[in-house]
């Protein structure tokens, strides 16, 4: 069947008038975390292996002992590359966005194994099943207690294990029997030989077989929901999966979200919200569930600093108050209020998002473009330095700023950044419909006005010899050699006209000497010295990169380029998915793998990105 054309905005029209009449409402923030922070899930960082039942916090969690030597305890699992030195292998197999289904295989020093959970009403039951001959005969326990110093008891009768929180009494039993192993825990336990099947249950006694129908039903349940997707259906798991098993409790702010990677969360002391990468997040979880984009967007979009912009960095013990990070979150707010319809919503992200849109001009404008920068802060991460200045762009080490220089009385880079001018062009346009909704008129017309100002200066890196906008040294005059993905981000501000844009597209994103091949789109140009570099932003493909592109095209007639783009990062997405259960931080552009170098993340959320630009193309972004 062929697809009709649809810009965004009509989009989301159709979604505002869909969803006004939808009865389940969320009224406030407040309310939000109230209700999505409930009943069993994988809430605790540390351990994909630890269900813990909110608001209670109380935990059942598999511990390991190795009985033949070193190293002699598991006590927390990651879903870890193995170019990393996690003793664990974690492959994650599906996991429903609200824990009532639950599925990994687990290796560990000569041991294997599946461990998968499900849900009935308020009790969960845990099945661990060895896979095959096992090399070595370990100690697997299920550990019980209450984390995060939240209240409540927990003792062991018998065979009966019972805990007490603020929601009332939780009896936990085992549908085996268990051991004597006498280990050093400092709370009730279960312990069993790592080579039999083992279940364990709460609420009420079930037997073996009661457990596996529970967990198959929850199976078939989530499987269901999968077909919805028809041929997209491994690409919407490989995007549910990395969202959902990156789904956390934050002890510290009393709130849930999805961070972008467990591993990234506990090098930060808890956790870590990366600026563009959380907004790119909650609009992936918003595809079908609401209360987690919510929850992300709002966590981000509260990061504001006391300057005014939304930082590059929130993490547990530190701000990026020297820096902000590419303004995407007035897009995503203006897509998910578009599916759902919610004007609370955007009455609260609004006045930050404002702001930040005010910040830029104010602290980035340089000689009337825009430029990336670090400022002087007493509590900045590494602050005023021309690192920190390209840690804001996004693209920490990007051969764009190969000869940028960083000016430390202007605090920015003398270089003219197309890409954050198209960036945001878009973000004025984007929060001037936003203001639109909110009936605030004044704002309306200052944003608009914004537009048109950097809108015009934009098209003075118009590089009429090339057919494309570039950026441009601010010492020299000079445009700059490099070209990078963000040379099309002025799609996204609708700046380029017809022509421009059919020219950009037709000389540099199909040319194969620059970005076009079998995996798309580099980081930097294929012909660019820096290309070879392999190494991060020097040549790799990164998701929202492809995303940014794609809704850049889809602002103009470019149907052919939009369904490559398309098909091109669906293929990425699920070569390493269907074959690893994988989602990368970033991949290599020349083999399409991500496991080639030790800095790709091996389960990053936002590399679900690949495979939401192909549900968006095959209208799944517009069906309920």
């Amino acid at each position: 069947m062929e697809k009709k054309f649809i810009l965004i905005p009509v989009l989301l029209c159709l979604f505002s008038c869909h969803n006004l009449n939808r009865k389940e409402k969320v009224s406030t923030a407040e309310q939000l975390q109230s209700e999505f922070i409930q009943g069993w899930n994988t809430w605790n960082n540390p351990n994909v292996l630890s269900y813990v039942y909110m608001p209670d916090g109380f935990a059942l969690q598999l511990v390991f002992r190795n009985k033949q030597g070193g190293p002699y305890w598991l006590r927390d699992s990651y879903i870890a590359g193995t170019n990393t030195n996690f003793p664990e292998k974690i492959i994650p197999l599906s996991h429903a966005y609200d824990g009532s289904f639950t599925d990994l295989i687990i290796e560990w020093s000569g041991m294997k194994a599946t461990v998968t959970t499900a849900t009935e009403d308020k009790d969960i039951v845990i099945l661990y099943t060895p896979l095959g001959k096992q090399e070595k005969q370990h100690i697997v326990t299920v550990e019980t207690g209450f984390l995060w110093n939240k209240s409540g008891s927990v003792s062991r009768r018998n065979r009966t294990i019972l805990a007490e929180g603020i929601s009332g009494k939780i009896p936990v039993y085992s549908a085996v029997p268990d051991t004597t192993h006498p280990l050093p825990f400092v709370t009730p336990y279960y312990a069993y030989n790592s080579d039999q099947q083992i279940a364990v249950c709460t609420g009420k006694r079930r037997n073996m077989d009661e457990i596996r129908k529970i967990i198959l039903r929850q199976k078939e349940a989530h499987m269901q929901r999968m077909t919805h997707y028809g041929d997209l259906a491994e690409a919407y798991n490989a995007i549910q999966s990395v969202i959902s098993w990156n789904l956390i409790y934050d002890a510290f702010n009393d709130r849930a979200f999805s961070s972008v990677s467990r591993v990234w969360n506990e090098a930060w002391g808890g956790y870590i919200l990366f600026d563009w990468d959380t907004y790119f997040i909650a609009l992936m979880a918003s595809l079908d569930n609401k209360e987690l984009a919510y929850s992300n967007a709002i966590a981000i979009t509260d990061a504001i600093t006391d300057r005014g912009f939304i930082p590059n960095v929130e993490s547990t013990y530190s701000t990026s108050n020297d820096r902000s990070q590419p303004p995407v979150g007035s897009l995503v707010c203006r897509l998910i209020y578009g599916r759902y319809g919610e004007k609370w919503f955007l009455e609260e992200v609004y006045p930050s998002l404002l702001s930040w849109n005010r910040w830029w001009p104010k602290y980035r404008d340089n000689e009337g473009f825009l430029s990336w920068g670090s400022d002087p802060h007493p509590r900045g991460m590494d602050p005023h330095t021309k690192q920190a200045a390209m840690f804001e762009s996004g693209l920490d080490n990007s051969p764009l700023f190969d000869e940028a220089e960083f000016d430390p009385i202007s605090n920015l880079l003398d270089q003219a950044s197309a890409g954050l001018m198209g960036l945001y062009v878009a973000d004025c346009n984007n929060l001037a419909e936003i203001a639109g909704i909110l009936g605030k008129a004044d704002d309306v017309q200052e944003l608009r006005k914004r537009s048109n100002q950097y809108s015009k200066k934009l098209q003075e890196l118009w590089d009429e010899k090339s057919g494309i906008y570039r950026d441009k040294d601010l010492k020299s005059g000079e445009l700059s050699r490099h070209l990078s993905p963000t040379n099309f981000y002025p799609l996204l501000g609708k700046v380029p006209s017809p022509q421009q844009a059919e020219r950009m597209i037709r000389e540099h994103l199909m040319n194969s000497e620059e970005f076009y091949g079998e995996w798309m789109i580099p980081s930097i140009a294929r012909n660019d010295p820096g290309f070879a570099d392999n190494s991060y932003w020097r040549g790799r493909i990164w998701a929202p990169m492809n995303f940014l592109v794609y809704i850049g095209l889809t602002h103009y007639e470019l149907p052919e380029a939009r369904k490559m783009l398309a098909d091109k990062s669906k293929a990425l997405l699920l070569k390493s998915w269907l074959t690893e259960k994988r989602v990368y931080e970033n991949y290599n552009s020349v083999s399409g793998i991500g496991n080639d170098v030790s800095n790709s993340d091996s389960f990053y959320a936002w590399g679900g990105l690949l495979g939401f630009i192909a549900l968006m193309e095959e209208g799944y972004w517009t069906k309920r």
